[in-house]
């Protein structure tokens, strides 16, 4: 037998860091909610909802979420494969450099240094980052594998291998972007393009960062708590493969009725009802492990949490193949039923599962008993309500608000013309929603209370001595052997066959919608933006605007009766980003310039964006006062200009030379249009060459060419 030492320091950093950033993440959350429902609470710019929005998903999944991920892996891995991790000093820069990418978002996003892709916000330089310490991890744990002292890779390893794959094809596939300046980018791809891989990263972000490591950590964790093994070795296989190989074509079902092809809408739609039966498979393979355990479910704490959390799984991935369904997709799409379900997921699945480790793990780790089962309990009582309390009336303001934008008069007409008629509906279900967060954080906060006594009373064991024989180097396959031992004993070929089975369906919805330039028709009358809208689409995504506001009509009856004619593909042939959104907390803005069916004045937009609820009565859009006061930044303009041109946007060589002109009279007209609007007499030109300076005037720009190349009105250029 040989003797070697456990690494607990590096789960007690995790451990520790997931508890700090999950109560950090939550209060970002709750702070999020609060301005739906008291749009005061937007006390300035760095606070706005449409910064703060990408700062809470990104500290649960990425700070609360991933720490709790490499909390459990580090633990299980060592255990699993009765070594020490390969190698410490990997471990401490996984920690360090993954805590300072958690910095980074903190500093930036509030700051609207944002690409505004969901999930994947990060600017450049932080996308390097997390390449880098993504393979440290990579690295160090397949190194762990290699020195194993076991034969055979337990079920759980298949999981963070997975996740490791999938995760770095994710990133580095979503992450092509063309640098401008420090922290500013744009993407390679465009439009539809852009979407598609979007969605592909997105949905997976959240199938192997959110779903796949914590189903590895259910696998080591449930039986570890009920003292039984799994129930079902072959269902795990079953479970495993059929999971990473459906879930990777899932993508497009967020992007039904769209201007993507229909082909890859079907394939998103077909994969997503596929993948009920391995998720199912896998939350009944962790249930049916606690046959004979209920006891311990009873009296316990811990295996509490993790029912509750496997329940959540199986809820999210019943619900996740509902709303593929296109009939449920009409109803459901940029409502709030999207966000209760993916809050099912996140605080229900990844929230509990975490508390359920962390109850578990502390007292080990520091050689002692829980500080307080009662405060668990609790905590775990607290909790559950807080779910019930945030998802129950979140889902009934999604009925309400797909309801309520398709009626129809019996005349023909809409019943809700007015989109802000929708919004006033919800204001006592976002006020629920708020109630029941606060209460998810209060036990997160008790949990963080008892962890702490239960740590100051024990003494932590840094280095925990373990035994174990040497793995047979020349190990021979029993004839009666599961065909499968013989791949778990072979982590290269495993990583292979990984990287093969999730590269398939990618590789099949992505590539021809890149290639084949019939799957993106162009239109001729779509150009690219003028300078100044370009900068104006810009501050429109560093304020995070399509965190509320869509810019997508679909091709439906009362989208078409409210907004005007359907988004095609070829209208955002030159959007570096897509910003199609995926929540209407405002209306949609793809027809809103002029000559469409809003055919709002400039003063409109300068009146609207300085005080919403004046303009429209019960709005919870924040002012923008800011955006009016400020100067526009034109420093980097001609380096947007050439930056576009070298992603194939065709503007003209040497066109940076006449940008300022043409910025100069563009804004001057939209200055003076507010000036005479909102003042009868009495301004004068040093007046427009004030406001045409500001930031607002290219907003307005911005606005007012959305959708204007293709209108209604098919006698207006006459």
């Amino acid at each position: 037998m040989e003797k070697f030492y456990y690494d607990n320091a590096i789960v007690r950093k995790f451990a520790l860091a997931t508890i700090m950033w999950g109560i950090t993440g939550m209060l970002v959350g709750l702070w999020a909610a609060s301005e739906l429902v008291w749009p005061g609470v937007n006390l300035t710019s760095w606070l706005s909802f449409g910064r703060i929005r990408p700062l809470h998903t990104n500290a649960v999944i990425f700070a609360f979420v991933g720490n709790g991920i490499f909390t459990g892996v580090y633990y299980s891995l060592q255990r699993l494969l009765k070594t020490r991790m390969f190698n410490d000093t990997l471990s401490n820069i996984n920690f360090w450099g993954w805590q300072l990418i958690i910095l980074a978002a903190v500093i930036t996003l509030p700051l609207g240094l944002t690409t505004s892709k969901e999930y994947a916000e990060l600017e450049w330089p932080i996308d390097i980052a997390i390449t880098l310490i993504w393979v440290v991890f990579g690295w160090n744990m397949i190194g762990t594998i290699i020195k194993r002292r076991t034969q055979h890779m337990y079920v759980a390893i298949w999981f963070y291998i997975a996740t490791f794959v999938t995760v770095a094809v994710l990133h580095i596939f979503n992450s092509v972007e063309i640098p401008v300046y420090f922290m500013k980018s744009y993407p390679w791809y465009a439009g539809v393009q852009d979407a598609l891989v979007q969605w592909w990263y997105g949905h997976n972000a959240v199938a192997f960062f959110l779903t796949t490591p914590y189903l590895g950590l259910m696998y080591y964790f449930v039986p570890k708590a009920a003292n039984r093994p799994v129930y079902s070795y072959r269902l795990s296989i079953i479970h495993f493969w059929a999971l990473i190989f459906l879930y990777i074509w899932a993508g497009p079902h967020h992007l039904l009725y769209t201007a993507l092809p229909d082909w890859a809408q079907s394939l998103g739609v077909a994969f997503s009802v596929m993948l009920i039966a391995p998720s199912w498979g896998g939350m009944l393979n962790g249930l049916l492990t606690l046959r004979g355990a209920w006891d311990r479910v009873r009296d316990g704490v811990v295996l509490k949490f993790m029912v509750v959390a496997i329940t959540a799984y199986g809820m999210s991935t019943f619900e996740g193949p509902l709303l593929s369904l296109k009939s449920v997709n009409v109803l459901a799409h940029f409502t709030d039923w999207i966000i209760a379900h993916v809050h099912i997921g996140g605080l229900g699945w990844n929230g509990m599962l975490t508390f359920g480790m962390l109850y578990w793990l502390i007292p080990r780790m520091w050689q002692t008993e829980l500080h307080s089962k009662k405060m668990a309990n609790q905590h775990f009582w607290i909790a559950t309500l807080g779910i019930l309390l945030y998802t129950i009336p979140i889902y009934w303001a999604g009925f309400v608000q797909g309801l309520m934008w398709q009626q129809f008069n019996p005349d023909g007409t809409l019943v809700n013309k007015d989109f802000l008629e929708t919004v006033t509906k919800l204001a006592p279900f976002y006020l629920m929603r708020v109630i029941g967060g606060t209460l998810y954080i209060t036990g997160a906060t008790m949990m963080a209370v008892n962890l702490y006594k239960t740590m100051s009373k024990g003494v932590f064991l840094a280095n925990e001595e373990a035994e174990a024989a040497p793995r047979v180097k020349n190990y021979t396959d029993p004839a009666s052997e599961h065909w499968h031992r013989g791949v778990e004993r072979k982590p290269g070929k495993f990583v292979v066959l990984t990287l093969i089975v999730i590269l398939i369906g990618g590789a099949i919805e992505i590539i021809p919608t890149i290639l084949i330039s019939s799957n993106i028709p162009t239109i001729s009358q779509v150009k690219p933006y003028t300078p100044l809208e370009l900068e104006g689409r810009d501050i429109y995504i560093r304020e995070g605007c399509n965190n509320c506001h869509s810019q997508m009509v679909r091709p439906l009856r009362f989208e078409t009766a409210r907004y005007g004619e359907y988004s095609k593909a070829g209208e955002f042939v030159y959007d570096h980003p897509f910003l199609w959104g995926s929540k209407r907390t405002g209306p949609d803005l793809h027809r809103e310039g002029k000559g469409n069916k809003q055919n709002r004045s400039d003063s409109w937009h300068y009146s609207h964006m300085l005080d919403p609820q004046e303009i429209s009565p019960g709005s919870i859009m924040p002012s923008y006062e800011w955006i009016i006061d400020d100067d526009l930044n034109t420093s980097h303009t001609k380096d947007k200009i050439s930056a576009m041109r070298s992603i194939g946007v065709p503007y003209p060589e040497g066109y940076e030379d006449k940008v300022f002109d043409e910025m100069g009279i563009q804004s001057a007209g939209i200055a003076e249009r507010i000036l005479e609007k909102l003042k009868d007499e009495g301004y004068d030109q040093s007046d427009i060459e004030a406001l045409q300076n500001k930031e607002i005037v290219a907003l307005i720009a911005y606005l007012q060419r959305l959708g204007s190349d293709i209108h209604n009105d098919p006698n207006e250029d006459k």
